[in-house]
């Protein structure tokens, strides 16, 4: 018998070493019982101690892929990753101004935790002014907040201003996030759609967290693409990560990924079983 179930797309770079990007987009959908169709903006060529290689795709073809899945498929929510230059982000936009999705999660991959900067000064300037507006919610780190909001950001009340200056630029909701942050603030992220509350998780110690703000924004498109409330996909995707985190993986020599799938391993029948970290 043929099953019916929501469809969440994701527009993001591909990871080679399966971590972030499109396949953990994929694989977060999967996990919450929503088919996930893709549209690729870039290939990388990457493991988890680092890109040594990107190449962008054309805009056109950017475009055509999230053409074809729309007019046949159909999606419920749609979510954005690495977008890599202001030509597929121009592209997507034109696209998304002339055909609103049910509901846009926007990650606007432009730093990193760490404060390297992904994407240049032109196409940052073209995520705010035209992709930010279209926004149901935007899921900006501590880094990419401060380029947003145009100011420093080292406390909680910091991280409340600047949400609600970027909710100024247009989206629907804002979620700053803290994982980038090494005081009480690991864990901690803003909500503001107008009122503002504070989402607060158990920090989790372990170094293997590539991959998270990909989880997260695929996991509250995935809860929107199943009609569930904004606020509540946002705080249900918190509680995922948070449970992925707890099961990171043992794999490669760098930072590994989160574990997606940390449901499907019974260590209770395999306890000598070392694909989980507990450290």
């Amino acid at each position: 018998m043929a099953v019916t179930i929501p469809v969440a797309l994701t527009m993001a770079g591909s990871d080679s070493g399966g971590g972030a990007g499109i396949q953990a987009d994929l694989r977060t959908f999967a996990f919450h019982a929503v088919h996930g169709a893709s549209a690729l903006t870039c290939i990388t060529a990457q493991n988890t101690q680092g890109v040594s290689r990107v190449e962008a795709l054309s805009p056109d073809m950017v475009v055509a892929q999230v053409t074809t899945v729309v007019e046949d498929i159909g999606v419920q929510a749609a979510k954005t990753g690495m977008l890599l230059n202001q030509s597929i982000i121009d592209a997507i936009a034109d696209y998304l101004e002339r055909n609103p999705l049910p509901a846009l999660v926007v990650d606007p991959v432009m730093v990193s935790r760490t404060g390297a900067q992904l994407i240049d000064d032109n196409a940052i300037a073209t995520l705010r002014q035209r992709l930010i507006p279209l926004a149901t919610v935007l899921t900006p780190n501590r880094r990419e907040a401060e380029i947003l909001a145009g100011m420093e950001i080292l406390t909680l009340t910091d991280m409340q201003v600047a949400a609600q200056k970027i909710y100024s630029l247009g989206p629907q909701a804002v979620v700053v996030k803290g994982g980038g942050f090494t005081n009480e603030l690991r864990g901690v992220d803003i909500w503001f759609d107008g009122q503002a509350a504070v989402l607060k998780t158990q920090p989790v110690e372990t170094r293997d967290t590539h991959g998270t703000g990909c989880t997260l924004s695929a996991a509250i498109a995935a809860n929107l693409a199943r009609g569930i409330p904004t606020y509540t996909a946002v705080t249900a995707a918190k509680d995922y990560v948070t449970a992925a985190l707890q099961h990171s993986l043992r794999i490669g020599q760098g930072q590994g990924p989160v574990g997606h799938f940390f449901p499907l391993l019974d260590s209770s029948r395999n306890p000598d079983d070392s694909y989980w970290r507990s450290d």
